[in-house]
């Protein structure tokens, strides 16, 4: 062979090299996850309901009908920091040990960004984090201090990050126009020639419900329809072994953030139901949130809209997956309940829609059950990396393809650990049909948890029969076989999270006579 004509071959090959690895770079999609706070399935309008016909959401629509919705997305326990730790790290929280709102994810902990990160993808995270300690993975981050506020809101970054989360930059304007802002000039500057997996965090819709002042006249004149079950009056009425946290609660805080110094501020105050029936005054309560809280979610919309159409205008929407999920549900009057935490279906859902036009059907929906613990699995997936062994969860990738295994789940598992006598500690199992809660009442040394203990209690719904869980139906004798089945059920689930309170001897004895450690 000529020898000219093999140096000319050698000289080639690392060219080769690097057009194959850029070539490689391109093919693997972008990833932007977009979370947002408390953003309940009922107020989304993809999902039905009755607020269906009075939100104003065309860019979750749009997205919607360019890929799919998930319909049972599920939360493995619901509230803010526990679940944020479960979407990053793929593990239930007695894997990654954030159990509360007041526990903090170990940067030094495995995570799915440093995967990520490690594979090629160009990482960042803007908005809302609420995981105490610093980001870790990530190329670039300027995060909220704790929950952040909604107007004039401080960042930490990695120039002013303290584990106090003090200080921080000031910015000028709405929370998540800023976030959003951040998002697009870090889309913008980034290394064009490597794949990127950007996560943005919106503070909306959680408590207080501020909104930007572009929405104030939003839902002004309209009187939202009350939910089935707005007049359920707790145990008395349903056979619920706790009284949850009411509408007017909600109406308490709005009262006393009118006349003086409160923990927050609620927009469009003086508030007051004084004189008022107690109906007349729930209503006032219902009215007042919902507005609030649905101009939070013309806020999200708006600027979902705005990285939509950024990545339409960069020609990245073809190759990137874009997802909007909230990190858990939020009841919005169903019970005349407020917040979250609960196993009931307003909490535990976590609405989810993804568009990824290479793979997913422009509107389509997909049935199969989901957890949190899924979704680090799905970016790695994606990423074209085998999954960590530390993810619990699995990749949902060929479901959203049409091709879900016959092994897919039917069943879950999920644990609510910071207790209060309101919303007692609990734990529970979800079929296709059927729901059994424990609610064991114990604070368990849990960061957080009042230490005033509840007489355990159990529940048991039918969401055919009963799909608005207003009966609990432990006591009835036609769903003897079910119930021990689903105790069987929890119990081996349990066991199979590697939940094992193997350091609380005292509360493995009520377990085990509860029937819920696996013989």
């Amino acid at each position: 062979m000529n020898k000219k004509f093999v140096l000319l071959i050698c000289g080639l090959l690392p060219i080769f090299s690097q057009a194959q690895k850029k070539n490689n770079a391109t093919q693997r999609p972008n990833i932007v996850f977009i979370l947002t706070d408390d953003f309940t399935a009922q107020a989304w309008g993809v999902y039905g309901g009755i607020l269906k016909d009075f939100v104003k959401n065309p860019n979750i629509e749009k997205l919607a009908s360019q890929g799919a919705v998930l319909n049972n997305t599920f939360c493995t326990n619901s509230i803010c920091t526990p679940s944020r730790a479960t979407i990053l790290t793929g593990q239930y929280s007695n894997k990654n040990q954030v159990y509360t709102l007041e526990d903090a994810l170990d940067p030094d902990k495995e995570n799915i960004a440093k995967d990520l990160h490690n594979a090629g993808y160009q990482t960042a995270v803007f908005g809302k984090w609420h995981l105490k300690k610093r980001p870790s993975g990530f190329d670039d981050f300027k995060v909220l201090p704790g929950h952040g506020v909604y107007h004039n809101p401080t960042y930490l970054s990695k120039d002013n990050w303290n584990d106090k989360e003090e200080a921080g930059t000031p910015y000028e304007g709405y929370v998540d126009d800023i976030t959003t802002t951040m998002s697009l000039d870090w889309l913008k500057s980034r290394n064009p020639d490597k794949p990127f997996f950007l996560m943005c965090h919106y503070k909306a819709t959680h408590e207080p419900f501020d909104f930007a002042e572009r929405f104030k006249d939003y839902y002004k004149d309209v009187e939202f329809p009350y939910p089935p079950t707005f007049l359920d009056s707790g145990a008395i009425t349903t056979g619920r072994s706790f009284e949850g946290q009411p509408l007017e609660e909600l109406g308490r805080r709005y009262e006393q953030a009118s006349v003086g110094p409160f923990w927050t501020s609620y927009p469009e105050l003086p508030f007051s139901t004084k004189g008022m029936d107690p109906l007349e005054a729930r209503k006032k309560i219902y009215q007042k949130f919902l507005k609030d809280y649905l101009r939070c979610v013309a806020g999200i919309d708006d600027n979902l809209g705005k990285i939509m159409r950024y990545l339409t205008a960069a020609n990245l929407d073809e190759n990137t997956v874009v997802i909007l999920a909230s990190d858990q549900g939020y009841f919005l009057g169903e019970h005349n309940f407020m917040d979250k935490r609960l196993m009931y279906e307003e909490s535990l859902r976590m609405p989810f829609v993804i568009s990824y036009p290479k793979e997913i059907k422009a509107g389509s929906r997909l049935d199969d059950m989901i957890l949190n613990i899924d979704f680090a699995a799905l970016f790695a997936d994606y990423a074209g990396i085998e999954k960590p062994a530390y993810i619990q969860g699995e990749s949902f990738r060929n479901n959203l393809k049409g091709n879900t295994s016959k092994a897919w789940r039917s069943a879950m598992y999920y644990r609510y650990w910071q207790h209060a006598p309101i919303r007692p500690a609990h734990l529970g199992v979800r079929d296709e049909r059927y729901k059994l809660i424990y609610f064991y009442g114990q604070p368990l040394e849990m960061t957080g948890s009042d230490s005033k203990t509840t007489v355990p209690a159990w529940e048991f719904y039918d969401l055919q029969q009963d799909p608005m869980e207003t009966h609990n139906a432990i006591l009835d004798k036609k769903y003897v076989k079910e119930i021990a089945r689903l105790k069987k059920k929890l119990a081996k689930l349990k066991a199979e999270a590697g939940d094992d309170d193997a350091t609380r001897p005292a509360f493995q004895q009520v377990l085990k006579q509860e029937n819920l450690i696996v013989k």
